[in-house]
C-alpha cells in the first residue's frame, strides 16, 4: 500500500505553529515509508476565508521546505457538488434523510432536553416521517441515518483503541437547507477522492472522527487510518495564546529562526527518538513513525528553541547568513548594501554567529560593520572613551598608522607592547578600542574585528572618537 498523508488547512489567517507541526508530522511520515504528502485548501467558511490567507499557507509550507506532492491543490468549496451527491447517494440508499424541523423547533427540543438534565442531541424524528408530513415553508436538510444500536470503534495510532457507543451520536447534517454540504461530509469525500490512508491531525477533531467514521460505512468506503496528536499547551500549561508563541510562521521567518531549526523543534513537540535533541531533517525522515507519537500534550519552551536555532545559526553557511543579515540591514536602514559590505559581513560571520541565537540577533550584532561613519556610541561606549582612555587611544592609532602586518594577532601585540609600555593592562587600550570601532562594549574579538574592518576604516574610525 502506497501511504498518503494530507494537510488541509482552513484559508481565514496565518498559518499557525499548531497547523505546521502537523503539516510537519504528514510530511515526515509520507516521506518516511515513500508515500505521498498532498495539501487541500479546506474553503467552506465563505466569511472567513481569503486569498491572502491561501497565499501565506504556501509561503509557510514553502519556507518550512514541507514540498506538496499535487500540483493541483484542491479548493473544497469547488468541490461542493460533489461532496453533494455523495449526499443524495445515501438518500437513495434509505441511509440519509430530509428532516424539515424548523430552527426555533430544534431550539425548543434542546432548552427541554437541557431543562430534563438530557444530552442536548437531535432526538431522530423525522428518521420515519413522511415528507408529506413537512410544514410549508421549511427547506430541509439532509441527515444521516446513523445506527442507533451497537458501538463505533476507533484505532488510532497515539490514542489507542477508543469505542462509543451509537446511541451517544445523533443523526449529523450532511446538507444544509441551503443545500451547501456541511465539512463533516465534505472531509469525508475529499479524503475518500484523494485516496488518504493516513490521518495524521490534532486531537481537537477526535470526537468528530466516530460521525465521519459512519458517513464513511455508510458510503461503503474504506477507512483511512488515523493519529490524532495532542495539542501544543504554553509554558504554563493553558491553551497556546500569542503571548506564549500563538503566531504565524511568517512571524517566527521574521523573528529570525532558520527553518530546519523550526523543522526539529516542532519535530520535539510531540515526538521523540530516545533523548535525542538535535535531529537533522535526513535523520527525522528515517526515525518518523507513528507509534513514538507522545500522548500528552508539549508545551511551548521560546528558551528551547533558541538554543536549538543557535545550534543551526553555528552549522550554517556563511554566505547565507550574510546573505539574510544584509537584506535584514537593508530593510531596517532602507538603503542596500554594496558588495564591498556584503563580502565583509561574510568575512565576519565566524565570529558573529557563535554568539547569537536568532538571525535578527545575528543582523543587530553585525550591524556596525557596515553602519555609516560616525557610528553612534551606546552610553557606555561614551564612559570608556573618557579622556584618559582617548589619550592611549590617540597613542595607540599613531602605532597603527604605522603597522604593515594588519592581521588580528599582529594588531593585537602591538596593543600589548603600547600596555606594557605605560604600564597599563591590555583590556584599558582594547576596551576603548572596541568602543570606537562599534559603538557600544560587546562584539566578537576586538582584534579580529579590527583586521576585517582594515587599516583605513580602523583609523577612520579611531579619528571620530578622538576628534583627530
Amino acid at each position: 500500500m502506497t501511504v498518503v498523508t494530507r494537510f488541509p488547512p482552513s484559508p481565514t489567517g496565518f498559518l499557525h505553529i499548531g497547523s505546521a507541526r502537523t503539516a510537519l508530522f504528514n510530511w515526515l511520515y509520507a516521506r518516511h515509508r515513500g508515500g505521498k504528502f498532498l495539501l487541500r485548501i479546506e474553503d467552506t467558511d465563505r466569511e472567513r476565508s481569503t486569498g491572502e490567507s491561501v497565499r501565506t499557507i504556501f509561503e509557510g509550507l514553502r519556507w518550512l521546505e514541507l514540498d506538496w506532492d499535487n500540483e493541483d491543490v484542491p479548493m473544497q468549496f469547488e468541490r461542493r457538488g460533489r461532496h453533494a451527491a455523495a449526499a443524495r447517494e445515501l438518500l437513495e440508499k434509505g441511509l440519509a434523510y430530509y428532516c424539515y424541523c424548523s430552527p426555533e423547533e430544534l431550539e425548543a427540543r434542546r432548552a427541554e432536553q437541557k431543562a430534563k438534565g438530557l444530552p442536548m442531541r437531535y432526538d431522530g424524528i423525522w428518521r420515519a416521517r413522511d415528507p408529506k408530513d413537512a410544514p410549508p415553508g421549511i427547506k430541509p436538510v439532509v441527515r444521516l441515518k446513523a445506527p442507533q444500536d451497537g458501538v463505533t470503534t476507533l484505532k488510532d495510532h497515539v490514542r489507542g483503541e477508543v469505542t462509543v457507543r451509537n446511541s451517544q451520536l445523533d443523526d449529523l447534517i450532511l446538507l444544509r437547507a441551503d443545500g451547501t454540504p456541511t465539512y463533516m461530509l465534505s472531509v469525508v469525500v475529499d479524503d475518500h477522492d484523494m485516496g488518504i490512508t493516513h490521518v495524521i491531525r490534532g486531537d481537537d477533531h477526535f470526537t468528530n472522527t466516530f460521525r465521519q467514521a459512519q458517513i464513511i460505512k455508510a458510503l461503503g468506503w474504506k477507512q483511512p487510518e488515523y493519529a490524532h496528536i495532542p495539542l501544543i499547551l504554553g509554558p504554563d500549561g493553558t491553551k497556546l495564546s500569542k503571548r506564549h508563541g500563538a503566531l504565524g510562521v511568517s512571524a517566527y521567518r521574521d523573528m529570525g529562526y532558520l527553518p530546519e531549526a523550526m523543522r526539529n523543534y516542532l519535530l520535539r513537540l510531540g515526538w521523540s527518538h530516545g533523548d535525542d535533541e538535535i535531529i537533522s531533517t535526513g535523520q527525522a525522515i528515517q526515525w518518523f513513525d507513528l507509534e513514538h507519537v507522545q500522548s500528552s500534550p508539549a508545551r511551548f519552551d521560546f528558551a528551547k528553541l533558541d538554543s536549538i536555532n543557535g545550534h543551526y545559526l553555528r552549522e550554517a553557511k556563511d554566505s547565507r547568513l550574510a546573505k539574510d543579515v544584509a537584506g535584514r540591514l537593508a530593510a531596517s536602514s532602507g538603503v542596500d548594501l554594496n558588495d564591498a559590505q556584503k563580502a565583509l559581513l561574510e568575512k565576519a560571520m565566524p565570529g558573529l554567529k557563535t554568539r547569537a541565537k536568532t538571525l535578527r540577533e545575528l543582523a543587530e550584532s553585525a550591524a556596525f560593520y557596515v553602519a555609516a561613519r560616525p557610528l553612534p556610541l551606546s552610553d557606555k561606549a561614551r564612559k570608556l572613551l573618557a579622556s584618559g582612555a582617548l589619550d592611549l587611544l590617540k597613542e595607540f592609532a599613531r602605532i597603527l598608522e604605522k603597522q604593515g602586518d594588519f592581521s588580528a594577532p599582529a594588531i593585537e601585540a602591538a596593543c600589548r607592547g603600547l600596555a606594557e609600555a605605560k604600564g597599563k593592562k591590555l583590556g584599558d587600550i582594547a576596551q576603548p578600542l572596541r568602543a570606537a570601532l562599534t559603538g557600544g562594549t560587546t562584539s566578537p574579538p576586538i582584534f579580529e574585528v579590527a583586521s576585517l574592518l582594515g587599516k583605513d576604516e580602523v583609523l577612520a574610525r579611531m579619528r571620530d572618537v578622538s576628534g583627530h
